[in-house]
């Protein structure tokens, strides 16, 4: 063991637009152009000897529910050891672009049901990233009253199921004090190659150190 990952070890990435990443879907070894292809780089070069194997099955669009209908599928049958899950943005979004919210007691209980089934079917460590927007616009900004809720209840759970919590949401609100939004997400929700970078970087801190 090296750090807190075991040779062989399977990092499930997955998720929303932000993990796809124009990942090729046909492809089971695609990555995607954005934070997890970095992050699965750094690891390789930092871990060769381990042998790790690293999945994106993060798809554009997706909110917790269409999490739950393919849980089987894009997570649990593939036996992962860590399981890394971005999800709510969308959630917050179908509020606005469709006038199909998420209620926030629905959205702790989907998720929640995501995070029962890998502690009660997998071995998996899990590590929960929180979504983010990005001040570009007034009406993103406006749309953080829908989405903070739901960020602190990530917070909640991954205290409760001992995940490693990633908080992208605390790391990007840093990184508007040194360079304008749009820097690091062009239109408030998807972040640019330097805003990929941040995430990976903060992924890498947050779970190379962890002791498990």
């Amino acid at each position: 063991m090296i750090g807190p990952f075991r040779e062989n070890d399977l990092i499930l990435f997955t998720g929303d637009s932000i993990t796809d990443c124009n990942r090729n879907r046909r492809d089971p070894e695609s990555l995607g152009l954005g934070y997890v292809g970095s992050i699965a780089s750094q690891l390789w070069m930092q871990f060769p000897e381990l042998d790790l194997q690293i999945r994106n099955t993060g798809i554009s669009g997706d909110r917790t529910c269409d999490l739950l209908r393919r849980w089987e599928s894009d997570c649990i049958r593939l036996k992962p050891n860590w399981v890394s899950i971005l999800i709510g943005v969308n959630n917050t979004w179908r509020k606005y672009d469709s006038e199909d919210p998420t209620d926030e007691a629905v959205f702790e209980s989907e998720l929640r049901n995501l995070l029962n089934q890998v502690r009660e079917k997998t071995e998996a460590k899990l590590i929960l990233c929180t979504p983010f927007l990005l001040n570009t616009t007034p009406a993103i900004s406006a749309m953080r009253e829908d989405l903070n809720p739901k960020i602190e209840i990530i917070r909640k759970l991954a205290g409760e199921f001992n995940a490693v919590l990633i908080d992208f949401e605390a790391v990007f609100n840093a990184a508007e004090e040194h360079a304008p939004p749009e820097y690091w997400a062009e239109d408030g929700v998807h972040p640019t190659t330097v805003g990929h970078c941040l995430m990976a970087e903060t992924w890498m801190d947050s779970v190379a150190d962890e002791k498990c």
